[in-house]
């Protein structure tokens, strides 16, 4: 595999169709300042996040530190990738009517089989 350059990673645009495929900027999630900063610098933080790249400058280690939580995020890049973990590391949320569909349990079948014809009564009145 090819090494990757900074210069190389800073030239990709950052994009995550599975969580955001309508991009950064139309998802309500970001600001524009956040969602340009992210499709920037996003492959980069990746690429220093994975340990795919040393951080060789203060920069990528204050990068390195606001990602893993060490350090408060200072520039608008390492807010917007705090945001974005925050956001694609959230809990789903449940369904209201369940993961499948309802089924009789035994107990119930088993009540059921107790009450015989001869017990209900039906009243034409």
């Amino acid at each position: 595999m090819a090494n990757v350059t900074r210069l190389d990673l800073l030239k990709r645009m950052f994009s995550d169709p599975k969580n955001y495929p309508y991009g950064f900027s139309r998802s309500g999630d970001f600001s524009i300042s956040e969602s340009k900063a992210l499709s920037q610098y996003g492959c980069l933080i990746a690429a220093l996040v994975d340990g795919k790249l040393p951080a060789e400058t203060d920069e990528d280690k204050a990068i390195l530190a606001a990602a893993y939580g060490n350090a408060e995020p200072q520039s608008t890049a390492e807010r917007a990738w705090v945001k974005y973990q925050k956001r694609i590391n959230r809990p789903k949320m449940g369904n209201i009517y369940g993961s499948r569909p309802l089924r009789e349990t035994s107990s119930s079948r088993d009540e059921m089989d107790d009450v015989e014809d001869s017990d209900i009564v039906i009243d034409d009145a």
